[in-house]
């Protein structure tokens, strides 16, 4: 018969045991991330068939001025100036601009798998601008502005989304639009020249419908800018800086509606500017915008920020399961624990290769959860996967144990675990102080239950008696 082992000494082989598992743990938490960014690359493709999250705005009135600048050199050892006109750019900002906007989403699939939101948003708005009168202050007079080649800009993130039935009127005039956002400009859009020779206020009104995907941002741009969105997608959620207040919004099952109202004010910008302000940039990765921890953040040149709607599902699978994961150790951990408290006071014999196969069930629940939960949702993944493996592992428990008392006294120890991970999950603010709670418990269980031990001594000293752990019910299994 084998030699028995100290308890301290199986107290440490089961620690080795636990922190070999840690291994394949990651290389589970590998697998996920490889499913989500598969699910990325998914989703891409639909995107690159329909358009990417969308950041749009209301119109830019652009206006070219003359200007005299001097420029002194030294010829023959004498300074001379020459007075050169030049021929620059002015941008300017709606004294007021209305946009409303109506988004109709669709949920897209790639294979039976990965889905994606896109949208169809029907856009329509206004805007009125007037000179200024202290356009003097950024040391411009009036008589230098060439107001007969105006043009105004729409700016769009990704204009390939833009459908055919896009106008743009200046004074009640409709407009040619034309791609792009005009010569030496950068960004993308579409443009449109106006002639605004009597300079009296212009009054501009459009209406267009874009196509979009996970995301719908607005540049609230001008002295005063009103948005107002709605949609029957019922899981919005609101980012960037400027958010609608309780009051301004309303959500349900039946969809969303929310309004903003931001003043130059809080955004900090002039109505007038001598450089191009920020516009969407359809340049950046469209991965960028699909990732979970993607909120609000658009791309924009020029740090604008944005009122943004995420057209969010209401669980993010991998998400989920990534968290999830971070609580492996603590599976394995809890039933390890219990195995080794059956072996140490109850005298039921645990061999390493046991401690190691039942580790291997508990990290073949995050495979399962994984594959189960692409094809029928977390919350059913996570009941088949945990079913599976609490009957596995109570069953292997009563051959390990010696007794079904045992393997019942694990079976609930491991549903408690499972109930309490998910409760952990979806309250995510308490998680840490219900995780502390459960090892601060656990620890006191430990510490409780084998006060009376005598960590280097081989053998449990008397065995003939009733066992404080179990009822009195000894096993000899095989020999550890």
């Amino acid at each position: 018969m084998a030699e028995e082992r100290s308890p301290g000494v199986k107290l440490l082989l089961v620690g080795l045991v636990g922190a070999a598992l840690m291994i394949p743990l990651i290389m589970v938490y590998w697998l996920v991330s490889d499913r989500q960014h598969q699910a990325r690359v998914a989703q891409q493709s639909i995107t690159a068939g329909w358009a990417g999250a969308q950041v749009v705005s209301g119109p830019l009135l652009v206006l070219p001025y003359t200007d005299i600048r001097e420029t002194s050199e030294v010829v023959d050892g004498k300074t001379i100036t020459r007075r050169t006109e030049v021929r620059d750019t002015l941008y300017l900002s709606p004294k007021v601009q209305d946009i409303d906007t109506e988004i109709a989403p669709e949920v897209r699939s790639r294979g039976i798998i990965h889905q994606l939101v896109v949208y169809e948003a029907a856009i329509k708005g206004s805007a009125r601008f007037e000179i200024p009168d202290d356009l003097n202050r950024f040391g411009i007079e009036r008589d230098q502005l060439l107001l007969e080649e105006a043009w105004l800009q729409l700016p769009i993130s990704d204009p390939g989304g833009l459908q055919t039935n896009a106008t743009l009127k200046a004074g009640g005039e409709a407009l040619d639009l034309r791609p792009g956002l005009g010569a030496g400009q950068s960004g993308t859009g579409v443009h449109g020249f106006v002639d605004w020779s009597e300079g009296e206020p212009l009054e501009v009104a459009f209406d267009y419908a874009i196509r979009g995907s996970s995301a719908f941002g607005m540049v609230p741009r001008g002295e005063e800018s009103n948005f107002s969105a709605r949609s029957t997608w019922p899981h919005p959620s609101f980012a960037g800086k400027f958010l609608p207040g309780d009051s301004d919004r309303e959500v349900g099952a039946d969809g969303f509606s929310a309004k903003w109202s931001i003043s130059n004010l809080a955004i900090g910008q002039s109505l007038v500017r001598t450089d191009q302000p920020g516009l969407p940039n359809a340049s950046a990765s469209t991965e960028d915008w699909n990732t979970s921890e993607f909120y609000g953040e658009m791309p924009m040149g020029g740090g604008e920020e944005l009122a943004t709607i995420r057209l969010v599902e209401p669980v993010d699978l991998y998400k989920q399961i990534e968290r999830s994961l971070k609580y492996g150790f603590l599976f394995i951990g809890f039933t390890f624990l219990a195995f080794l408290m059956f072996d140490i006071v109850a005298g039921a014999r645990v061999a390493s290769a046991e401690y190691l196969l039942t580790g291997a069930g508990l990290i073949l629940f995050f495979v399962m959860l994984t594959a189960f939960a692409e094809m029928i949702g977390f919350v059913w993944a996570y009941v088949t996967a945990s079913a599976a493996i609490i009957g596995l592992l109570t069953s292997y428990s009563a051959a390990v144990l010696g007794g079904w008392k045992r393997a019942g006294m694990i079976g609930g120890l491991l549903a408690g675990l499972y109930a309490v991970l998910y409760v952990l999950l979806n309250l995510e603010a308490w998680s840490l102080v219900i995780g502390s709670l459960m090892l601060f418990f656990a620890l006191a269980g430990v510490m409780y239950g084998t006060r009376n031990i005598e960590w280097s001594k081989v053998g449990l000293g008397d065995k003939s008696g009733e066992s404080e752990f179990d009822g009195g019910k000894e096993y000899s299994g095989s020999p550890a």
